[in-house]
């Protein structure tokens, strides 16, 4: 904790009544009953000094309940706790609030910042979101103010995946256009003749729950199912009948292609015009996942050239959308107003497992739904900080090298220290490890909490094991390594000897080193990015490739190159401040000398 400015703390004690009786604070587990009595330091808008909470010995929780939640998920609340059901508050209203609750209970459209925490006073132990997606949480700011928060992943399954296939059949034939053509006195019956969706190829991009239900359906209806997710169990996509294939396979043999991805960094606007490009002429696009996943300019553009036939979409990038949007008009675009969700039987649902959730939380109960990390004591950050970074830089590195379309099953992370196994606790480690190679294709967020239960959920096995050196265990770690088995690498040489793709990274100076990939020996600062060349050793080339990125302004951090013997093979790795572009990348792959080379992003 930062030192706090010269000032005197402040205590606040809630006087119980006579007849107190050990209360829900009093009966938690140790460490969430510390939780409840913390040292907390206040935001950038409370500039008093930090301020020991502690609650009413009798009292019940308090849960505010900020935006619709169906009636049996507020009875279970109202059975542990007491609810405020308070809607369309204000920002303002939501930070006056807040400070008298212990829990918040929140949809899509409450902004959930850090002024809310900040104006909890630390009294807010949970935020509850009932749905998915949370981007309307600020998670750095809840972890850093001890708040947990939680999610409802699973109720809405199956509303999502039959609304999928809903906007699939009515798109095949023309459902809305008709139903809107006849109610304004029109009988167009050749206009809207349709297409049949027996025998057609459905690409299902993202295997996960919905992705799956949507598949099964599809199957159903006489589809051939494909489907593309680097996480996905072949086993289990065999057993629904479907075959996982690449991406670039999965949109040029489509019919259909249903979008069912997480928004993240790496699936922001992955449909644009180079894939719009690469797809059969007249293929049906389904939303129902996230709007910007697609690039909605490209898509109105690729409708006009007849790329895309028709496109059924439940999200969009901004929502509502503008009512003059060109791809909400477009005569061959179905839109529903974000309602994947939207049956009886899911918001009941949803409003049960959020309320469990957030009781289970206040009960000081590890929930798996939990997405974001708990305090981690301060002495043990100091000391794994750079291999906690580390960490999660490997795996990021190494998933990024896996090719096809069979998936991450088993991950093997060895660790070389001097200490004995119970002076080095590698699990916020593993957990980072975890991060790193989920996080850059989903929608989940990793941490200590979940991390265990993410990867058993997406059938990823993490197996870990210790090398015992000689020495003295004044540093925690020597070096890290990630193998990847069992899957194709986008960078041959990123393949050890025994077969797996192969990472390691050591700590220098406070700096996390890559120092080895595959077979070969390399050290470079992972800071930027990466750029990966096997070549064949001999003189100019390093000032070849310096002289390309130096076009461009790319400013080259690192450079480092491990080979077998002189004018033999040599794998060089470059870190870069700066993202090349496409046509620099496409320069450096033409180097006579370079063999292949892959672009890594941390």
């Amino acid at each position: 904790m930062a030192a706090a400015s010269a000032s005197s703390t402040s205590l606040f004690i809630s006087k119980p009544s006579p007849s107190s009786k050990l209360s829900w604070k009093n009966q938690l587990p140790l460490p969430s009953a510390l939780a409840a009595i913390s040292l907390r330091g206040c935001g950038s808008n409370h500039r008093h000094s930090p301020r020991l909470v502690v609650f009413a010995m009798d009292a019940k929780p308090t849960v505010l309940v900020a935006e619709k939640l169906g009636e049996a998920g507020i009875n279970l609340l109202k059975d542990f706790a007491n609810v405020d059901c308070s809607y369309n508050l204000s920002p303002e209203e939501l930070c006056t609030k807040i400070s008298l609750c212990d829990a918040l209970i929140v949809r899509s459209g409450t902004k959930v910042t850090r002024e809310v925490f900040e104006s909890s006073d630390g009294r807010l132990k949970v935020v509850g979101r009932a749905g998915v997606g949370i981007d309307n949480v600020d998670l750095a700011a809840a972890t850093e103010h001890g708040c947990l928060v939680v999610n409802a992943p699973t109720a809405n399954t199956v509303a999502a995946a039959e609304h999928g296939i809903a906007l699939l059949t009515a798109m095949a034939r023309n459902v809305a256009q008709a139903d809107a053509s006849i109610k304004a006195g029109k009988w167009q019956r050749n206009k809207y003749v349709g297409v049949s969706l027996v025998g057609k190829t459905l690409a299902v991009m993202g295997f996960g729950k919905v992705g799956s239900e949507v598949a099964r359906r599809a199957k159903g209806l006489g589809m051939h199912v494909i489907a593309h997710d680097p996480y996905a169990a072949a086993d289990r996509a065999r057993a629904v009948g479907v075959d996982l294939v690449s991406f670039d396979e999965a949109i040029a043999t489509a019919d259909f292609i249903s979008l069912h991805m997480p928004l993240t960094p790496a699936t922001s606007k992955i449909l644009n015009d180079e894939n719009f490009a690469k797809m059969k002429k007249g293929v049906r696009i389904v939303n129902v996942a996230r709007g910007g996943v697609i690039d909605e300019d490209a898509l109105v553009k690729a409708l006009d050239a007849g790329i895309v036939a028709q496109a059924a979409l439940d999200v969009f990038t901004e929502e509502p959308p503008s009512k003059d949007s060109k791809l909400v008009q477009h005569e061959n675009v179905t839109v529903t107003p974000h309602l994947g969700a939207s049956t009886m039987e899911a918001q009941e649902g949803v409003a049960i497992e959020i309320a469990e959730a957030v009781v289970g939380a206040l009960k000081g109960e590890l929930a798996a739904t939990a997405v974001n990390a708990p305090m981690v004591p301060a002495e043990v950050l100091t000391e794994l900080k750079p291999f906690v970074v580390l960490a999660e830089k490997l795996g990021r590195l190494a998933v990024q090298l896996v090719a096809g379309g069979s998936g991450v099953k088993n991950v093997k992370v060895t660790y070389a220290s001097s200490r004995a196994p119970d002076d080095l606790d590698t699990r916020v480690l593993r957990a980072m490890i975890t991060k790193g190679l989920i996080e850059p294709i989903s929608d989940v967020f990793v941490n200590l909490v979940n991390a265990d239960f993410t990867a058993k959920q997406r059938g990823l096995r993490i197996t870990e094991e210790r090398i015992l050196l000689d020495g003295s265990p004044e540093n925690p770690l020597e070096f890290i390594q990630v193998q990847i088995a069992n899957v194709e690498s986008k960078f041959a040489s990123a393949i050890s000897e025994s077969g797996e793709i192969k990472m390691e990274g050591r700590v220098k100076d406070g700096i996390p080193h890559l120092t080895k990939v595959g077979s070969f020996e390399v050290d470079v600062s992972l800071e930027g990015s990466i750029i990966l060349c096997r070549q064949v050793d001999q003189p100019g080339l390093i000032g070849k490739v310096g002289s390309i990125l130096g076009e461009e302004n790319v400013n080259v951090s690192f450079m480092s190159v491990g080979r077998v013997a002189p004018r033999k093979h040599a794998v060089m790795a470059i870190g870069v401040d700066e993202q090349p572009s496409k046509e620099s990348l496409k320069r450096i792959g033409e180097i006579s000398a370079i063999e292949e080379f892959v672009y890594l992003k941390l």
